[in-house]
């Protein structure tokens, strides 16, 4: 084990015997007062800021911001300040004049249902703005009114929808409107193919757009227990300055693949037999003798008499007559409508019932043509003038666009 080296404290010019103090050394080496250290020399410290003294002690400030807050908005200059105030002003007053907007229009909306006995309240729109600067000119630049479902004869009409301009009213003040006058509105009528459907499809017939002005129908149509195919085309347009109508031409019952009706007079018209029912003639003896022995139907076919008997004696002389493509056109051209009452056997043995021909000879082009009528016509106003402007058909019903004026609405 090493023995401790023991640091010699003595001076080496020390002779003295007296042991010396190390604090005393200590004190022998202050060189005075405390000086800059090179680092802080270099930054340009001096002493009194290398002694910085603590600062005083304050309450805090816990709210948010405030101060800061308070300051910016206080640091802004007047112009803005005053921009911003009437954007604040002028927010409100839209808000409120939207307030006053929507009240009238509840209140109008409520009028006209009852004053025009309407099923639901039409919807209202008044146009401009600000609506109070025109309330209290009594002067409105525009008013919307749509009013759905409107009854106008056999149809509905699937909406009305007119605008009124510069409007004058009748009022003192927004909560006492009496009436109006509207000097001049537009607007259009929309009688849909849907309800058309519905109304006057009791039979199953619906309306299509074909073309501009052209509805076709199709459906079936029962007859004394049968239902025929209906065929039909309307032609529309306006009649007169409030009224539209319907031309219905081209009107076909189909009696399956036996026969087609055509209401009318006309040679082409009544009751004929089809291009293929007149060819199967030729196969079915029995119902060619049975139409070959009414004397009336082969007078009117224009068939010698001489051939007509050698046919019903020799079914190889009456298969030579049917056969031919004289016999088959002229057999079309037969009008059997006026021959069912007098030859119901004749006719029952070709496959037509007599009760259903008895009722189709009561179907005449008026009566067919009144079940598929589109008309219609807009009331008279008390005052004031409407008139329809145009008729179009379109893909989902008949569009009419009308227009008025004088028209007075109140008191």
């Amino acid at each position: 084990m090493r023995t401790p080296h023991r640091m010699d404290t003595h001076h080496p010019d020390d002779r003295s015997e007296q042991p010396r103090n190390p604090y005393e050394e200590l004190g022998a080496l202050d060189d005075g007062p405390l000086e800059a250290t090179p680092l802080e020399d270099f930054l340009g410290v001096d002493a009194e800021q290398r002694q910085v003294p603590e600062p005083e002690w304050s309450p805090p400030d816990h709210r948010r911001g405030g101060r800061r807050r308070k300051n910016r908005f206080a640091g802004l200059p007047l112009a803005v300040k005053a921009v911003v105030g009437l954007v604040v002003l002028a927010s409100f007053a839209a808000l409120g004049d939207r307030w006053a907007v929507l009240y009238a229009e509840h209140r109008a909306a409520d009028t006209l249902k009852d004053r025009l006995d309407l099923a639901a309240a039409p919807e209202v729109e008044i146009g401009g703005f600000p609506f109070l600067t025109q309330l209290a000119d009594k002067r409105l630049e525009s008013v919307k009114v749509t009013v759905p479902d409107v009854a106008a004869d056999r149809v509905s009409l699937a909406k009305v929808s007119a605008t009124a301009h510069d409007v004058t009213l009748n009022a003192d003040g927004l909560t006492s409107v009496r009436g109006a006058d509207v000097p001049r509105f537009d607007g259009d009528v929309m009688l849909s193919f849907e309800d058309l459907n519905r109304e006057l499809g009791a039979s199953q017939v619906t309306f299509t757009g074909e073309g501009r002005d052209r509805v076709r129908a199709r459906g079936t149509l029962p007859v004394a227990g049968h239902n025929l195919k209906l065929r039909a085309e309307a032609r529309i347009q306006r009649q007169g300055e409030r009224g539209i109508a319907t031309e219905i031409g081209g009107m076909r019952l189909d009696i399956g693949d036996l026969a087609t009706y055509r209401p009318g007079k006309r040679a082409s018209e009544g009751l004929h037999l089809t291009p293929k029912a007149s060819a199967d003639l030729a196969r079915e003896t029995r119902k060619a003798k049975a139409l070959l022995s009414v004397p009336a139907i082969v007078q009117r076919m224009g068939v010698p008499e001489a051939t007509v008997d050698q046919a019903l004696a020799d079914d190889g002389k009456l298969a030579e007559l049917t056969g031919s493509p004289r016999f088959a056109r002229q057999a079309e051209r037969l009008n059997l409508i006026d021959l069912a009452l007098n030859n119901p056997e004749v006719l029952k043995r070709l496959g037509l019932d007599p009760d259903l021909l008895g009722e189709l000879s009561g179907l005449t082009r008026p009566v067919l043509a009144d079940r598929l009528a589109l008309a219609f016509e807009l009331p008279k106003p008390e005052q004031g003038d409407v008139k329809l402007d145009d008729v179009r058909v379109e893909e989902d019903g008949i569009r009419v666009r009308l227009s008025g004026s004088g028209l007075t609405v109140g008191g």
